[in-house]
């Protein structure tokens, strides 16, 4: 472990719905798997907000939040060998695991008992101008991506292409509801993955942005008579939404044996007849961004296939009004934040 003096400069919040505020902390070792991060871009993502507002409880203040970040490596420990000085990469949700268990050796480090969070449980996170992360959890970003552009895949391209990764195959039927941070991403994934792609959305003003991003069809929530119409049609459904959702209606439009996950944190209950899972063995999980594996395999399609989050950029400086914008559902889609 390497002995440093290092004071950074970060922005925290110091209590529930407080503004962001700047705060110094220092570190003073550097361990052997471990970089330090000069940090060019941080993505804020909803998530980020809910833990500065203590949604799920347990915050501990001050919080630096920030857990979709962009930087170059400017110094790094003695096992480090995958990185070089001077590297372009990406830190997402997860800065730490076990990397022995089985969900580990599976690529599933996110289900790992001893799992560390980029934000919380004392973690600090991207909203400052520096971090100290475990390299086993920074990924190099390929040339043709843009930081701007990367830095909400960290997150919201993660949490969106993972599962569409996971439970689908080219050809298959999909439904994307919610088209927001994480939709707009997931609407391009499966397009480029394939998929014949129906974005569902409350909102009609969305239609054309839906089909730019790649949607073959589009589905308002309150047309009854198109949903009844596409009752049975769908192989996966993934939702993004954050709100209520009437369960009978949606888990009807899924095919025998087909598949509804969920993204979005939602707070609400399960709320249907169990016999609607069972007469057509129907299938609902939930996912939760994904593992390293799924991280790289991530990045290298988007940067293939052209993934484009669409993003509004302000300085880091300007945190608190950025961070106002995505509690009040003021962006579209990502907000990133930059020290340059």
């Amino acid at each position: 472990m390497d002995k440093i003096n290092m004071e950074i400069s970060a922005f925290a919040a110091e209590a529930s719905n407080s503004k962001l505020v700047p705060y110094k902390y220092k570190v003073v070792n550097l361990g052997p798997d471990d970089i330090i991060l000069d940090i060019t871009h941080c993505g804020v993502c909803y998530s980020d907000v809910a833990f500065i507002d203590n949604h799920f409880g347990g915050t501990d203040y001050p919080l630096v939040a920030g857990h979709e970040v962009i930087g170059v490596v400017r110094q790094k420990g003695i096992n480090v060998d995958h990185l070089d000085i001077g590297q372009r990469v990406g830190v997402g949700p997860q800065c730490g695991s076990c990397l022995n268990c089985q969900y580990c050796g599976s690529g599933r480090e996110l289900l790992c008992g001893e799992k560390q969070l980029t934000i919380g449980e004392g973690n600090r996170g991207g909203f400052a101008e520096s971090m100290i992360v475990n390299a086993n959890f920074a990924f190099a970003i390929p040339d043709t991506l843009t930081s701007v552009n990367a830095a909400p895949l960290l997150c919201a391209g993660l949490t969106a292409y993972a599962p569409l990764a996971r439970n689908t195959r080219p050809g298959m039927r999909v439904g994307i509801m919610g088209i927001g941070g994480l939709g707009h991403l997931a609407i391009q994934f499966a397009a480029k993955m394939g998929l014949e792609v129906t974005a569902i959305s409350s909102s009609s003003s969305k239609e054309q942005e839906a089909r730019r991003f790649g949607a073959d069809d589009f589905i308002t929530t309150d047309d009854r008579e198109k949903l009844m119409s596409a009752a049975g049609s769908f192989d996966f459904i993934l939702s993004t939404t954050y709100g209520e959702i009437d369960w009978p209606t949606y888990i009807s439009l899924l095919k025998p044996d087909g598949h509804f996950c969920l993204v979005g944190a939602s707070m609400g209950p399960i709320d249907m007849p169990a016999a609607l899972l069972t007469v057509n063995q129907h299938h609902i999980s939930g996912a939760a961004a994904g593992g390293r594996s799924d991280m790289m395999a991530m990045l290298d399609f988007a940067a293939k296939q052209g993934i484009q989050t669409q993003t509004e950029v302000m300085p880091m400086t300007e945190i608190t009004d950025a961070i106002n914008k995505v509690r009040s559902n003021d962006v579209r889609y990502r907000m990133v934040l930059t020290n340059l």
